[in-house]
């Protein structure tokens, strides 16, 4: 049996050892601390879930927006030629985004192209509606170069106006195709394409005809007044183009292009040759090469 002193130097003995483990254990997690003295250990919160993942092999396209995506004057004059469409055609020389994503024979049977030619984004939730029945994988959108290019300036649909339609047209889909992926192209640069049209001596003549007054109107006037009208048409559009970013960026199935579309450098070899504006075969199959491109990367684009 114990005496009283071995017992007491035991006690002694087993509380120093409990008071280090105790100092240990708050040495070691008072290394990990968090901010304001708070420890990382304790305060761990589960980790958010993850949100959808971006498939970049989608099994079906449909599309929707303006005169582009129809392929208007692209194969004959104030015609629309869907077959080489960036978004949906089939053309050989194009290769649309349907064609890259699907084959040939997927593009025929699992895209579909409710765009129209004239459409202005007042009209995008209709088409979006459309599109959502067809419950496509992914949706393409290209809208607003005809919200800017009207018989004057100040027709341009408000940006406020712009938005509320880009955010309807969301809802409508969503509404019945909550799954689907939307990838949002940009609006071209209309400034730029005035700069390149303006010289063909027969375009210039074209444009004379009416086509985005607000724009190509008098395109060799160079006074002020002709300067700050072109301006304002540049400085909507890159507007618009700040609405489908922020838009889309609040949808995390949605996808803007970071504004390729908007800063490629267009040429005449690109454009339709009865209009000197919309893009011609070669400037839909480089359309297509800019949505592939974003639609398969691996991140959206900066």
């Amino acid at each position: 049996m114990q005496d009283r002193s071995a017992r007491h130097r035991s006690r002694t003995s087993a509380a120093v050892l409990a008071a280090l483990s105790l100092l240990g254990t708050a040495v070691l997690t008072g290394c990990d601390s968090g901010p304001e003295g708070t420890t990382k250990g304790a305060a761990a919160q589960p980790s958010p879930r993850p949100g959808p993942v971006w498939d970049r092999e989608p099994g079906s396209v449909a599309a929707v927006g303006d005169s582009i995506t129809r392929g208007f004057d692209a194969c004959s004059v104030l015609a629309d030629c869907p077959e080489v469409s960036w978004a949906t055609g089939t053309d050989s020389q194009v290769r649309s985004l349907a064609v890259r994503l699907l084959g040939e024979a997927g593009a025929a049977s699992h895209s579909w192209n409710h765009a129209e030619t004239g459409a202005r984004i007042a009209q995008l939730p209709e088409q979006m509606a459309l599109a959502a029945k067809e419950r496509p994988d992914l949706v393409t959108v290209m809208i607003g170069a005809n919200d800017a290019c009207r018989d004057s300036a100040r027709y341009m649909t408000p940006v406020a106006d712009f938005r509320a339609s880009f955010e309807a047209s969301m809802r409508q889909l969503r509404s019945g195709a909550p799954k689907a992926q939307v990838y949002v192209s940009s609006v071209p640069d209309l400034k730029r394409l005035w700069s390149t049209g303006r010289g063909n001596a027969l375009g210039k003549q074209i444009w004379k005809l009416g086509i985005c007054r607000s724009m190509l109107g008098d395109a060799d006037d160079m006074s002020a007044g002709a300067t700050a009208r072109r301006a304002s048409v540049q400085e909507r559009v890159v507007a618009y183009n700040g609405v489908l970013r922020e838009v889309c960026a609040k949808d995390p199935r949605c996808r803007y292009d970071g504004g390729a579309v908007f800063d490629y450098p267009f040429t005449g070899k690109q454009l339709s040759q009865w209009d000197w504006f919309h893009p011609g075969r070669d400037g839909q199959a480089r359309l297509a090469e800019i949505a592939y491109r974003n639609v398969t990367a691996v991140r959206p684009p900066a």
